[in-house]
């Protein structure tokens, strides 16, 4: 906790365009919460990741038959639940059903007093949940195609400061920016991409974070992104000495679903650094 504390006390801060709140800017985004120690896209994971002082949280959204918001990676539970069901043909107090705590719990060889069940919380919730605080954002990545519906509960819940988006579905992304101008934005790379073109792109598009697959990044592609004015990050990495050689390249921002190591390796916030 002392630790935890002190990431937090001693974190850069920024000022959100717009706003008179601080964020923090280290450069860790907590993949999916802090998912190294608590079951990923649960709200225990997003809490814990606050407390380390991640200074974003991403994390996936799907709908629900009845025309929720449900936080969940795949498009069924399968990989983390108890059971199977497919979240777009069920109701979410069907899927609420479902223990998403239960792969979790087995891999980690725990109980259910030390990992207790779970279910895939509302995008609501956890809005609820980053709103009530002003260090740590929340970047929503879409999986169905609802970004209309996302943008319309982020500006409801008056939101709009505390979230940003982040796929590598260019339509998605630029959808983002038509509806709300003012959210951040982080476009995903895979390998595939053409750098100059889509650095030209995402300039035209006003992204502000390119986060490319940490074995297609060179120091030649993290200068063009730097130099084209947006942000170099790096997903998914887990792997500290990885962290460090990216670091070395210039990479500033890490999804990764270890959140405390990254805090460690930016060294943004420790006593020293």
């Amino acid at each position: 906790m002392r630790r935890e504390a002190l990431l937090l006390a001693g974190a850069f801060l920024t000022v959100a365009a717009g706003t008179d709140k601080t964020f923090l800017t280290n450069g860790v985004t907590a993949h999916r919460g802090n998912a190294a120690e608590y079951p990923e896209n649960t709200l225990p994971a997003f809490e814990s990741a606050l407390k380390l002082g991640a200074d974003w949280i991403e994390l996936d959204v799907y709908r629900t038959k009845d025309g929720k918001l449900a936080v969940i990676h795949d498009a069924d539970t399968a990989r983390v639940g108890d059971r199977t069901v497919t979240v777009a043909e069920v109701t979410y107090d069907e899927l609420a059903t479902v223990d998403v705590a239960h792969a979790f719990r087995t891999e980690h060889e725990l109980s259910a007093e030390a990992c207790p069940p779970q279910r895939a919380p509302l995008l609501e919730e956890v809005l609820k949940l980053i709103t009530a605080q002003h260090r740590t954002r929340v970047s929503i990545q879409p999986k169905h195609p609802i970004v209309d519906e996302a943008v319309e509960l982020v500006k409801r819940m008056k939101a709009k400061a505390w979230v940003g988006f982040n796929d590598g579905d260019l339509n998605k992304m630029k959808r983002v920016k038509e509806l709300e101008s003012s959210l951040h934005v982080f476009w995903d790379w895979s390998r595939g991409f053409e750098l100059a073109r889509d650095l030209d792109i995402a300039r035209q598009c006003g992204f502000e974070s390119i986060v490319v697959h940490h074995e297609a990044l060179t120091e030649d592609v993290v200068k063009a992104i730097k130099d084209a004015a947006l942000e170099p990050g790096a997903w998914t990495v887990n792997d500290a000495e990885r962290m460090r050689q990216l670091q070395a390249m210039g990479v500033f921002r890490f999804y990764t679903d270890c959140p405390r190591c990254a805090l460690e390796v930016t060294g943004i916030g420790l006593p020293g650094k």
